[in-house]
């Protein structure tokens, strides 16, 4: 209701933190909610290997919150210059709906800001779930709030990537979820065409294309 009412009155950030702020003060429905612990981002050695089997394709271990736990040195150096991993613990829905340079990097941003914003309804529980949303939903706007209530799913469509140092780049995606115990998935990019491959291996051989190992 808090996100619906700053979308009808085009709050920017700071007048949706503290309208939260004002919702909390006055007994509100956060009032006295613990924050849930986060979800864990330890990742198992044996799915360490299994990123390291799939070298040098471009891999990464998420979960539904969009963080990226674990990745190849492949999906690093497709996201290169992308800003993605430049922060300490990278989020992909959270630099979708808050960094400029995601608009310009994902060819099909409207699509790619879908996924996120559904995979927020799947997960890995409500609890967390409805924490990030909250958190995310002042910096991110209407753009965000907007698709918070869309439970179809979106329809699978390439991923189309414009990268900083080479031409578009067309992946199609496979993702595996792991045990619900772990409550992360593994997703693998698989060029899509002769271009993108050929691409890709183009930037292998520049200057720094030779990655470090990645725990």
């Amino acid at each position: 209701m808090i996100n619906a009412l700053a979308d009808a009155l085009s709050l920017d950030a700071a007048e949706r933190d503290h309208l939260r702020y004002l919702a909390k003060i006055t007994g509100g429905a956060c009032t006295g909610h613990r924050r849930p612990a986060p979800p864990s981002r330890h990742v198992r050695p044996t799915v360490l290997g299994m990123l390291q089997l799939l070298e040098p394709a471009a891999a990464f271990v998420t979960n539904r919150l969009g963080d990226v736990l674990a990745h190849t040195n492949g999906f690093e150096l497709v996201m290169r210059g992308s800003g993605l991993l430049e922060t300490r613990e990278p989020n992909l829905t959270r630099y979708v709906f808050t960094d400029p340079r995601a608009r310009t990097f994902f060819a099909d941003w409207d699509q790619v800001a879908d996924e996120q914003a559904f995979d927020l309804w799947l997960g890995p529980s409500v609890e967390t779930s409805e924490w990030f949303t909250a958190e995310l939903a002042p910096l991110a706007g209407q753009e965000f709030t907007r698709r918070l209530n869309r439970h179809l799913p979106p329809p699978q469509v390439p991923l189309r990537l414009n990268h900083p140092t080479a031409q578009e780049l067309r992946w199609q995606r496979e993702r595996l979820e792991l045990p619900r115990a772990d409550a992360q998935d593994l997703v693998v990019l698989l060029p899509a065409d002769e271009t993108t491959t050929q691409a890709v291996e183009s930037l292998r051989r520049q200057p720094g294309g030779v990655l470090r190992a990645i725990g």
